[in-house]
């Protein structure tokens, strides 16, 4: 097993820092940001600034060495920027999945109060098998009830009620709700899927599996302007025609943009949020190496004219973001 890299003090990745060519205007501030933040976690914001050379088996790798013009400062305002971003795509996913498991619970649960524990409603290749993937399902659910302290949980629970569908969904997180509808038999889903205006089962199931991947990325801090996620499958619609995404599209932040702004105007039309986002990417630090490519953007700025001649500048250039979803999903 390879050794692990030697510890180094502040100080030292600093000069790290200045051996490999990355400019630094204000060492103290630098010290600082690395001692907040984290030599390691800063690194994936400046490894695209980093020099690509070609070795003598024709393969191209990364070395130590940066970019001419790479500062430091530019790396931890991608930093920021990312940030910010993550806060853009938590906005709108929370919309999302509480608006999902709601038609969930409402097409469902009308059939049976309690049917998020009924098997008769599952695709019966998820419940055969001594630990079906639906036992497993339904084990995952039933901790999170007990383990649940949510007020109407508790008061179910006090006042010895089942707990019906559209009370139990209070404990879903995105990834429970997005396997409860890939078991779903085919024509619960087709009512479910009906409700955004789509027509194919399958074409959701990725949607939701995608934002959960983004979903658990932003919860947890994750880089997400420059990563790869679960490629997209797009439906026919005019929508998605106009916007004629490319295979490398789909795979980045850009084409998992354009299906959450689909499915946010059909939950709130007078949403600003693409607004604010777009307004947001535009300012992305201009560091050598970190090109709109990496987002799936194809240019230099967000593409606004394909998405309607509504998405115009914001009105205020500093506008915050609400602290609830009213002020985006009215």
């Amino acid at each position: 097993m390879i050794a692990a890299k030697p510890h180094k003090e502040y100080e030292e990745q600093l000069h790290l820092l200045l051996s490999r060519g990355m400019l630094i205007a204000d060492h103290e501030r630098a010290i600082r940001k690395l001692t907040q933040v984290g030599y390691y976690r800063l690194s994936g914001f400046w490894y695209t600034s980093r020099v690509i050379v070609t070795g003598n088996d024709g393969l191209s790798y990364r070395t130590d060495q940066f970019l001419a013009g790479t500062t430091f400062e530019h790396s931890y305002d991608l930093y920021l920027f990312d940030k910010k971003l993550r806060l853009l795509m938590l906005d709108a996913l929370e919309r999302i999945e509480i608006h999902v498991r709601s038609v969930i619970a409402h097409e469902v649960g009308r059939r049976d109060p309690l049917a998020y524990r009924n098997a008769a409603y599952i695709n019966p290749r998820f419940t055969s098998g001594h630990a079906s993937r639906f036992d497993e399902w339904c084990e995952k659910q039933e901790k999170k009830i007990r383990d649940s302290r949510d007020e109407c949980i508790l008061w179910h629970r006090n006042q010895g009620k089942e707990i019906p569908f559209w009370v139990a969904v209070e404990t879903w997180d995105f990834g429970q709700m997005s396997k409860y509808y890939s078991m779903l038999n085919g024509g619960l889903q087709s009512k479910v899927i009906r409700r955004f205006g789509l027509d194919n089962k399958q074409t959701f199931a990725k949607w939701l599996n995608g934002l959960n991947l983004l979903r658990n990325r932003c919860a947890h801090h994750a880089r997400i302007w420059n990563r790869k996620y679960i490629p997209l499958a797009v439906p026919q619609t005019d929508y998605f025609n106009s916007l004629k995404l490319e295979d490398f599209e789909k795979e980045r932040l850009y084409g998992l943009i354009c299906v959450i702004w689909y499915l946010v105007k059909r939950i709130g039309p007078s949403s600003n949020w693409l607004r604010q986002l777009a307004e947001h990417i535009d300012s992305k630090p201009n560091m050598p190496g970190c090109a709109y490519h990496a987002m799936g953007i194809r240019g230099t700025a967000f593409p606004r004219d394909k998405f309607g001649p509504d998405l115009g500048l914001l009105d205020a250039v500093n506008e915050p973001l609400s602290d609830s979803s009213d002020g985006q999903f009215s």
